[in-house]
């Protein structure tokens, strides 16, 4: 029997759980991304009825500043639509529920979150059917998300250092410096991924390249080898400084940790700061003269680097 003639039982429930991550890190623009302990849950239960039914509870939610669609526009929808494709099944009708604390729109990787949890729960509802390896996983969410950095760390956690190639995305996974210690400022205001984007200049000095590629090397060294090099691994001159009009808060923030010797850095896209601290007591620290010099509330998420990627359950 074929996988398309076959049908996903009603009844079949499967949880996923899925990591914020931040990208860049600096200088690994577009290339190196880390799996953070906070995390988004999904509950998928299959229906008899058609359709797609989404409960939003958290971030995104109804009552929320910026709901999220809860039809079949719904992003974590359209990844499960998008893996059933892919497998040549019809989509049952689905209950979703939603569990979202990752801020939206903050550079914390919540729309690679959504699209793992829709991939991974698809995986897990097709599981008897079709067949999901970890190179079609990469290859379904970098189609939905157009770039692997952040769905690599969400799908297999820890350090990620993604390319693509001819043939499709890659990524290759490392473990982390037990004495790496991230500290995630997150602000009350947002910031668009595409305008962040849009501030890019279509090339840069080759002098600004030879840095970075330095210092995306070195970056990795410090994160799985030597954390106390991390100050000088993370500078960049590729995109922060082009992007830092645009949200002036986080730039100015960015600064004074810096200039403080602490290694913070523009979260993905931002406005959140990702400060990669070389021991707990340092990202005390840095937490402590963030409350000291912002008059503006940030949020302090003293974080664990997370080492499983996303998870599934079956039911």
């Amino acid at each position: 029997m074929s996988a398309g003639s076959m049908q996903v039982p009603v009844g079949r429930a499967v949880t996923v759980r899925v990591p914020a991550t931040s990208a860049n890190l600096g200088p690994g623009f577009d290339t190196l991304g880390l799996a953070l302990g906070y995390y988004d849950q999904l509950d998928v239960t299959v229906r008899p009825e058609a359709g797609a039914t989404v409960e939003v509870i958290g971030e995104g939610s109804a009552d929320s500043a910026a709901p999220v669609a809860t039809d079949a526009s719904n992003l974590v929808v359209q990844s499960i639509a998008h893996a059933f494709a892919h497998a040549g099944v019809a989509m049952p009708g689905l209950n979703l529920v939603a569990h979202n604390k990752i801020a939206h729109s903050r550079g914390m990787g919540s729309s690679s979150a959504a699209i793992v949890s829709g991939l991974l729960a698809a995986k897990g509802l097709l599981q008897g059917i079709a067949e999901f390896d970890e190179d079609t996983l990469l290859r379904l969410a970098t189609e939905l998300e157009g770039h692997p950095d952040n769905v690599a760390p969400a799908l297999f956690g820890g350090l990620t250092i993604a390319w693509t190639t001819e043939e499709g995305p890659r990524c290759k996974r490392l473990l982390v410096h037990r004495g790496v210690s991230p500290l995630v400022l997150v602000p009350s205001f947002t910031m668009s991924t595409k305008h962040a984007r849009s501030l890019q200049p279509e090339s840069v000095p080759h002098e600004d390249a030879i840095f970075n590629v330095s210092r995306s090397s070195l970056l990795v060294a410090a994160l799985t080898q030597s954390p106390e090099l991390l100050f000088e691994a993370t500078e960049d001159k590729l995109h922060q400084d082009y992007r830092a009009e645009a949200m002036p808060q986080t730039s100015a923030l960015v600064k004074v940790l810096r200039d403080n010797g602490f290694a913070a850095v523009v979260s993905g896209a931002g406005p959140s700061i990702l400060v990669l601290c070389s021991d707990p007591a340092q990202r005390v620290e840095a937490a402590q003269l963030v409350s000291q010099h912002e008059e503006t509330p940030w949020k302090a998420l003293m974080l664990a680097v997370d080492f499983a990627g996303g998870t599934l359950r079956n039911f």
